[in-house]
């Protein structure tokens, strides 16, 4: 079904909804999910994320790493 309304959609908005599900790839259960979608949205809610508030935001998706690790592999710091 995602299949057929990612072919509906403009390529922008799908190279946009690829990211997002790519991001939230690293969460296992809908519960976290929903805790960093909630998240998110409340931390956008005037439209701008501050620098820290980027930083958390990765650590919730569990994507942040170092430079390091990310030469090592990716392992996470």
């Amino acid at each position: 079904m995602l299949k057929l309304l990612m072919k509906l959609l403009s390529k922008d908005k799908r190279a946009m909804i690829e990211l997002a599900l790519r991001m939230v790839d690293k969460l296992d259960t809908p519960k976290e999910r929903q805790a960093v979608a909630e998240w998110g949205l409340e931390a956008f809610k005037d439209g701008y994320l501050s620098v820290p508030e980027w930083g958390q935001l990765g650590g919730k998706l569990g994507i942040l790493t170092s430079p390091t690790a990310k030469k090592n592999g990716g392992t996470k710091t």
